[in-house]
């Protein structure tokens, strides 16, 4: 319980938020490297998921392929990017886009390869070209689960980005860092419940815009209830 009360009163205590170490700066830094990481890995991603479940072939591999990054820890690339001279804002941003690329990658793939093949028919028996097909139909419909996968990401990147004080970069991690050098545990929570706030926010703004993203008639079938088989009616 000492430990709640000093983080409280270490979040209560107007100081602490303003400044060039403050929680406002702290948290500015913090969204611009998790920004700049889900962008990077979405410019790598999309594109190559996209074309993958396109085609419908030779994205299985691939999406393997990308999942088995996850197994590299961020803290050992961080380590990597350090010891060739890269620190702080850079050396975090493609670690952290590294950790990203999976299931923006994954999602993108599975969107599209998902789409119904009779819907692909009738977008070609209409007279579509292959790529305006993927455009105005095959895209729309897989967009949900692609901005599923970029929600996920970005959370992901959220929770990892604090790390980048272990290698001279500024994040809400700073406070964490700073408060175990000098062994106060209160400050040690306090930045943690930041970090855990801005995870949640992240998830409700990216929850809302893929549902916003979601078209109306998804939307729709997913409340309607399932028929009852006439076979199962009392």
């Amino acid at each position: 319980m000492d430990v709640l009360s000093d983080a409280f009163a270490w979040l209560n205590d107007p100081l602490n938020w303003t400044g060039p170490s403050g929680v406002l700066a702290l948290t500015r830094e913090h969204v611009l490297i998790s920004v700049a990481a889900v962008v990077l890995a979405a410019v790598v991603a999309l594109p190559v998921g996209v074309w993958l479940g396109h085609r419908g072939s030779g994205g299985t591999l691939t999406v393997v392929l990308a999942n088995t990054s996850r197994a590299l820890p961020t803290f050992a690339l961080l380590t990597i990017f350090a010891s060739t001279g890269l620190f702080g804002a850079t050396a975090t941003t493609l670690a952290v886009a590294v950790f990203a690329v999976p299931p923006i990658l994954t999602n993108a793939y599975v969107g599209l390869r998902d789409v119904d093949a009779d819907v692909r028919d009738a977008a070609r028996g209409t007279g579509m070209s292959g790529w305006r097909s993927l455009v105005l139909v095959e895209l729309p419909l897989a967009l949900p689960l692609i901005a599923a996968g970029l929600r996920t990401a970005a959370v992901q990147v959220v929770a990892t980005v604090p790390l980048a004080a272990l290698v001279g970069g500024t994040s809400l991690g700073t406070i964490i860092v700073s408060g175990l050098a000098v062994q106060r545990y209160g400050q040690v929570v306090a930045g943690a419940l930041l970090v855990a706030a801005l995870c949640l926010l992240v998830e409700a703004l990216l929850a809302v815009v893929q549902h916003v993203l979601t078209p109306v008639p998804m939307r729709r079938a997913r409340r309607r209830p399932a028929a009852i088989p006439a076979t199962d009616r009392a």
